[in-house]
């Protein structure tokens, strides 16, 4: 029926295709990133350490929003930024953190992606803010977090990688790989000198034109 939410079942099968994904969009290695969905009371993420080939649905973990987990495999370690984003942001329904080759390179530099080009905006502002490092599966690394989220749906983690959030899986993926794109057409022209930035009354004028982009009026038949 129209509407019905996945069963765990279903959804656990979602993540792992979007992991596999994930790896074939070349914006993460191995098993060093992870996905998440929002589920019931809490989310399914992926385990800790398990090559996403060998991944079945029974392998994905349910965690509650207090971090507690009764099921048999460990989730990934990075489980507290996935949970601190679902308790802090009700608009999340998947997130996806990787290393991606630029973004990585950005965040050992510390440096934020500024309004180089206007498809900045689709992380939310005029930027794509770096977090300051922390040891990963910390606290202290979530905390960071989320203040380099703060009115942004993607960011970079200081000497580590990026993470995003969206509605679901799909547009999750997508905006990784946006991120990903826009952390590598920076890094190039860099080389070539210094981008021009644009103004933040054009990049208000960008999030407004992006609030009618992809609609389509109804269609008869």
């Amino acid at each position: 029926m129209p509407g019905t939410e996945p069963s765990r079942e279903q959804l656990s099968q979602q993540i792992i295709d979007s992991c596999l994904a994930m790896n074939a969009q070349g914006i993460n290695q191995g098993s060093a990133g992870n996905i998440s969905a929002r589920y019931q009371h809490g989310f399914l993420i992926t385990p800790s350490g398990m090559a996403y080939d060998r991944l079945k649905p029974e392998h994905i973990v349910f965690v509650d929003l207090q971090g507690n987990c009764d099921d048999p495999l460990n989730p990934s370690s990075e489980w507290r930024m996935h949970c601190d984003i679902y308790v802090n942001r009700a608009e999340a329904g998947a997130v996806l953190h990787a290393h991606p080759t630029f973004a990585t390179a950005l965040s050992c530099l510390r440096h934020d992606i500024p309004a180089f080009h206007y498809m900045v905006a689709v992380a939310g502002g005029d930027s794509i803010r770096c977090a300051d490092y922390a040891l990963f599966g910390t606290q202290a690394l979530s905390d960071h977090m989320l203040e380099a989220l703060a009115e942004r749906r993607a960011c970079l983690l200081g000497t580590h990688g990026m993470i995003c959030f969206h509605d679901n899986l799909d547009k999750a993926l997508w905006l990784g790989v946006e991120v990903e794109t826009l952390a590598k057409q920076y890094w190039h022209a860099r080389q070539a000198g210094d981008p021009v930035i644009l103004s933040g009354a054009q990049m208000d004028e960008v999030q407004q034109q992006f609030k009618g982009y992809g609609k389509q009026p109804p269609q008869d038949g």
